[in-house]
């Protein structure tokens, strides 16, 4: 990454959350972190450790790479469209 880039970690937590109908609270709890800690994550105010991002990862069986990405990701209803 060039050092003038900005560093903005992309992600798709809260839809994940959502469909999984967990709150920030229960999905705190189950990666032990504080429910602010979730918060900042969904709204991009805060990247999280490697060690936090698997264990994310883990409670909604994905690999981190469907959760965060460098790049922003593409519209849901795009990427739903491409596989029709």
């Amino acid at each position: 990454m060039m050092d003038n880039e900005a560093s903005t970690l992309h992600n798709r937590l809260a839809l994940f959350r959502a469909e999984a109908g967990l709150s920030r609270k229960d999905l705190a709890e189950r990666v032990g972190v504080n429910p602010q800690t979730i918060g900042f994550l969904e709204r991009g105010q805060y990247g999280p450790s490697l060690e936090l991002g698997l264990k994310l990862a883990r409670v909604f069986g994905v690999s981190v790479e469907t959760l965060f990405s460098l790049e922003a990701f593409a519209p849901l209803a795009q990427q739903l469209a491409a596989t029709k």
